[in-house]
């Protein structure tokens, strides 16, 4: 098996912009959206669109991939931070305000690709971000901010109850009383400023 070649820069530009295209097409249209609409978005032609992704199903499969990669790629770098001595609880509150808007469109992203019949692979991102996740529950416990019973199986539950269909309000208020509940005891209040 050979290794997958580097895109050119200007190749993974417009791979960027048909998926950033795309991921708004799919918010605004469902599994519906034409391609020709997600390549007049993206500023490239729909021959560039499709030389990216053969298909519609190829294209959504990536988007939520990319979902996947992004929100992983934040996991790993708010273990970074508690681990270097950061705030556990405003980390971990700030990982959760930034990432629970992204999965709102991923929720879009996966019913167009269960409609579509996509399949996609984030069994690798899923393992990074599980790995992390474990760093973070780590440090926070080290620092004595999180509770000593906090497991990996909490943070499952975490993003298995995320509000996605709730307005912001209720979104933030769902963070507040999920970070409060994994706070240690003695551990102070996690501040409100970004």
């Amino acid at each position: 098996m050979t290794a997958e070649r580097p895109l050119r820069a200007d190749a993974a530009r417009n791979r960027s912009k048909i998926l950033e295209a795309a991921d708004r097409q799919i918010v605004a249209h469902g599994p519906e959206v034409r391609m020709e609409a997600i390549a007049e978005e993206a500023g490239v032609a729909v021959g560039t669109l499709y030389r990216h992704f053969p298909t519609k199903d190829a294209l959504v499969a990536a988007v939520v991939e990319s979902h996947v990669e992004w929100i992983m790629t934040e996991v790993e770098a708010t273990a970074d931070r508690m681990e270097a001595g950061a705030d556990a609880l405003s980390e971990f509150r700030r990982f959760l305000l930034t990432t629970i808007e992204l999965a709102a469109s991923d929720q879009a992203a996966k019913a167009a690709a269960r409609a579509l019949g996509a399949q996609y692979d984030i069994a690798r991102p899923v393992a990074r971000g599980t790995a992390a996740m474990e760093r973070i529950i780590k440090a926070g416990k080290q620092s004595g901010q999180l509770r000593a019973d906090l497991d990996i199986e909490d943070f499952f539950l975490l993003f298995a109850t995320v509000p996605l269909d709730q307005p912001p309000r209720a979104r933030e208020r769902w963070i507040e009383l999920f970070v409060g509940g994994i706070a240690a005891v003695s551990a102070p209040k996690p501040s409100n400023a970004e």
